[in-house]
């Protein structure tokens, strides 16, 4: 069978292939410890649940409109006054089918085929899949300065004639980075001067652990396509619903994809969606993210005493990037010797991209510390410093 080029070019994602060899370990009796996958351990609220169950038994299984139900649309504006106290049209925010469809509409949108889009990496590996699938060229923009900061040195090296687009995510995958109101300020006039689309990706505000939320795309600037999701901050993972926000003037041709790509939004998860907004819930949703701060702040010097320090600050998601270059230079292998031989399952910086992905790991604390433990006793182990 033919398949078209492109299909060459989209890169396996790493963790995919650990998640399966993982599997099969603990098939055949291995204990294995899964600190690689982007999903904590605590579900989805049980008032969420709840609505959702109410919402298939009331009959909301049809098709909604392709931008989403209307009071969902309000919500997800209300929350942006209450959080960023920015004051946002609801017409500018379409539901979509997850974060990835939020930043595949915004990509199909506003870059054209055979143009580049600048990808700050370390970052998430489908983002430049993505561009691959609409013709477009991920242009990887390697942040090599100390703790990985966003450089506009090297955005500047990185800008060509054919650059369209700049995409940014605060809170960061892998690094658990959180962008300042002034590194997006930076990056809104970077777009701005350049003539560039500014992408941001915020899918997980709201699990961010300083003293304030930190700032919005949106508190800089209304020229901007935010992706944001129910999965991370409301634990809706499996329900596959999130949301874009686009800029004033894109709302009908981003309304006219939407309807073609994807109709709508699944009609049951946008109504259990409502619950997520309920204070209560919300509140909930915070305390899990207390634990979150908890867990970082056990295993982050953990692993610092294990000679695997910190390649960046971790003030939001649930990462921890880390230099392994103590124990050699190929984080693929000593990932997959560490999962052989002691059941820890984390991910190579290979997926990740950018100047640090030979020697770096990601980990997520996405167990309680009490597994945490049992897995540093495992590194321990394995890199001799127990």
């Amino acid at each position: 069978m033919l398949l078209a080029e492109r299909t060459a070019r989209i890169q396996p994602f790493q963790v995919m292939q650990i998640l399966a060899r993982a599997k099969t370990l603990a098939e055949q009796g291995r204990s294995v410890i899964g600190l690689y996958v982007g999903e904590p351990d605590f579900g989805t609220p049980q008032a969420i649940v709840e609505a959702g169950q109410a919402a298939l038994a009331n009959g909301h299984t049809g098709y909604t409109p392709a931008t989403g139900l209307p009071e969902l649309r309000r919500a997800i504006a209300e929350r942006y006054r209450r959080w960023h106290g920015v004051d946002l049209d609801p017409a500018r925010i379409l539901v979509t089918p997850g974060g990835s469809s939020a930043l595949l509409l915004a990509f199909a949108a506003s870059i054209d085929s055979g143009r580049e889009v600048l990808l700050p990496e370390p970052g998430y590996p489908c983002n430049r899949n993505f561009l691959e699938v609409i013709g477009a060229q991920p242009v990887s923009v390697p942040l090599s300065n100390k703790g990985l900061r966003l450089s506009l040195l090297a955005l500047e090296a990185a800008r060509t004639g054919q650059s369209q687009g700049l995409l940014l995510a605060s809170p960061c995958n892998p690094t658990g980075q959180v962008l300042t109101l002034e590194e997006w300020q930076q990056a809104a006039d970077f777009a701005q001067r350049h003539g560039l689309a500014l992408f941001a990706d915020e899918i997980y505000h709201g699990l961010t652990f300083t003293d304030a939320l930190p700032p919005s795309a949106l508190n800089v600037t209304d020229d901007v396509w935010v992706t944001q999701s129910f999965s991370k901050f409301y634990g809706m993972t499996g329900w596959r619903l999130g949301w874009a926000v686009v800029p004033p003037d894109a709302i009908d041709a981003a309304e006219r994809l939407a309807q073609n790509l994807y109709l709508s939004a699944p009609s049951m998860a946008q109504h259990a969606a409502l619950a997520a907004f309920e204070p209560e819930v919300e509140a909930e949703c915070f305390a899990r993210r207390d634990e979150l701060r908890a867990r970082r702040d056990y295993l982050a010097p953990q692993l610092e005493a294990l000679g695997l320090p910190l390649l960046a600050r971790p003030d939001g998601a649930f990462y921890l990037y880390a230099d392994m270059s103590a124990y050699g230079d190929d984080a693929l292998d000593w990932c997959d010797r560490l999962l052989e031989e002691t059941g820890v399952a984390i991910t190579p910086g290979i997926d990740f991209g950018g100047a640090t992905q030979d020697r770096a790991v990601r980990i997520a604390y996405t167990a309680e510390v009490k597994v945490l433990k049992e897995a540093v006793a495992r590194l321990a182990a394995f890199t001799g410093r127990r």
